[in-house]
């Protein structure tokens, strides 16, 4: 049976990265603000690129604390480590680019849950997991109540960094390595698969042009991506939009 056209999913971006669109949660916090679940990554890099509306993103980082705003037009980069909290001051939206491409969907983000949740790796997991075949209403309920418990955790977090500086974040990358280190066979593959893949084939483009061969500018395509139908992923910090793809159109 043909695939439709909706289920199709694109190729790898450029170098094995992957994009998203996000509109940042609109929902409250116990703090009076507005916005997603801080977290980490482990290996991977992250852009945002915002596109519309106004807000900020508060990280923790080896340089310590800092808040950035954010408006139609910013770029901020986020290596693995970075602690983020996204804002939502007015209606925020953003493109965010990551490296990896598959790996943060296979775990290499790290929420900042209370230490006695990171310590848990079954406990973590029954925090991070949401519904798959709820409701929307549901699913929205467990993604906020996932984004207050991380929210939670950050407080924590916070005041211990102040207290004792970046040196605080120890424990917490202690805990992420516990967290991620089993899956990390596997995250291999997906890297290989993707980044490698991407890289060598690169390589080898590169040592056919040395010798004068360019076969592989016949095989030349576009490539039309469509916004995957609604409703929305639920995503760490927002409603997520990614796209499939049609099928290739020769050059």
């Amino acid at each position: 049976m043909a695939v439709s056209p909706v289920e199709r999913s694109l190729p790898r971006f450029p170098g094995g990265t992957s994009l998203s669109h996000l509109c940042v949660y609109d929902w409250e916090t116990a703090d009076g603000l507005h916005g997603g679940s801080p977290h980490l990554h482990t290996v991977s890099t992250e852009a945002y690129v915002v596109t519309s509306g106004r807000g900020e993103v508060q990280t923790i980082s080896s340089a310590g604390s800092a808040r950035d705003e954010l408006s139609a037009g910013s770029l901020l980069w986020f290596t693995p480590g970075t602690v983020h909290r996204l804002i939502n001051h007015d209606q925020l939206e953003m493109q965010v680019v990551m490296s990896n491409a598959g790996l943060p969907e296979s775990g290499d983000a790290v929420l900042t849950f209370p230490a006695e949740v990171l310590a848990d790796p079954e406990k973590y997991r029954a925090a991070t997991a949401l519904p798959v075949d709820a409701d929307e209403p549901t699913r929205a309920k467990a993604a906020r109540a996932r984004r207050d418990l991380a929210i939670k955790g950050y407080e924590e977090l916070v005041k211990t960094v102040t207290e004792q500086g970046p040196q605080a974040l120890e424990d917490l990358y202690a805990a992420a390595v516990n967290l991620v280190r089993p899956k990390t066979a596997h995250w291999r593959e997906i890297w290989e698969a993707n980044v490698l893949a991407e890289a060598e084939r690169t390589r080898a483009q590169l040592d056919a042009l040395a010798q004068g061969d360019g076969a592989h500018l016949k095989q030349a395509l576009v490539i039309r991506g469509e916004p995957r139908p609604q409703p929305r992923l639920y995503g760490m910090c927002g409603r997520l939009q990614t796209w499939t793809g049609e099928e290739p159109v020769a050059g």
